[in-house]
């Protein structure tokens, strides 16, 4: 095989998730008395929620991943592809299965992700203990502490973007992605957000869901091209090639890929400041 005939390395998974609250496990532990149905346990704590804090989501340890989008991304930053996860069927295990071993048979790229350190690899990691799924090369506790996979600073095994541009926490960044999105002229939000995944998917909106997800994970790879200019990995001019690819990329992939059309119609072009 010629070199040319090579697939390209994929040295970046770049990635977002969608949850689903597992109403029989809370009935379970958090009204283990009252034989609620899923349902209704569900219903029960999330009014419960939103009464003491004004907010009705639920903690991260009730939640099953029902969306994995996954952008494939080269060492030159250039996006090869985005795939949703056990299409067109989406099962919690086989999306779960198919993240970690995923990981594995790409020689473990790079994950990188928004805020996934606090949320989205949380809910992996939790989904592959009930489902028993080996993930000993993430789970490498015996490596030295700066070597382990899962260790916070350790940013060649995962990059949390939501890290990196709060220091760590030392700032609240309002506004999320979304914003950072919108700071550099791409659509952000626009429609659909986390909030309402739970009743799409009790309605059957589970592709939806997905077209969501694909577009949450478009905007983070924005993100993290801007990143690359900030840690001065490439340059401006650089990142405006690699954005313009990709929207070419996009507009080919629309035709059989529906949600890029919309993503699309709320494109935004970076405009440089004029001195």
């Amino acid at each position: 095989m010629s070199s040319t005939d090579r697939k390209p390395q994929v040295s970046y998974f770049i990635f977002d998730i969608e949850t689903v609250a597992d109403g029989d496990l809370v009935s379970k532990i958090r009204y283990p008395k009252e034989e609620l149905t899923g349902p209704e346990a569900l219903a029960r704590y999330r009014a419960q929620l939103l009464a003491e804090t004004g907010k009705d989501v639920l903690p991260v340890t009730f939640m099953l991943p029902i969306s994995v989008a996954v952008a494939k991304v080269d060492a030159d930053y250039k996006l090869l592809d985005v795939a949703v996860l056990d299409s067109p069927k989406f099962r919690p295990h086989i999306i779960t299965r198919h993240f970690w071993q995923g990981w594995n048979a790409y020689s473990r790229p790079t994950l990188v992700s928004f805020n996934g350190r606090g949320y989205d690899i949380p809910v992996l990691e939790l989904a592959a203990y009930r489902y028993g799924y080996p993930v000993p090369a993430w789970f490498n506790v015996e490596a030295r502490a700066y070597e382990q996979a899962r260790n916070r600073y350790n940013s060649q095994t995962h990059l949390d973007l939501l890290d990196l541009i709060s220091n760590f926490g030392a700032f609240r960044v309002s506004g999320g992605l979304n914003l950072l999105a919108n700071l550099i002229g791409k659509p952000g939000k626009s429609g659909v957000d986390g909030s309402q995944v739970q009743g799409m998917y009790e309605a059957g909106e589970i592709v939806a869901i997905n077209d969501y997800c694909r577009c949450d994970v478009l905007d983070t790879y924005f993100v993290f091209l801007r990143t690359r200019v900030l840690l001065g990995k490439i340059t401006l001019e650089e990142e405006q090639r690699l954005v313009g690819e990709t929207k070419t990329w996009l507009e080919v992939q629309s035709e059989t890929i529906p949600v890029y059309k919309h993503y699309l119609s709320h494109w935004g072009d970076w405009e440089t400041p004029v001195d």
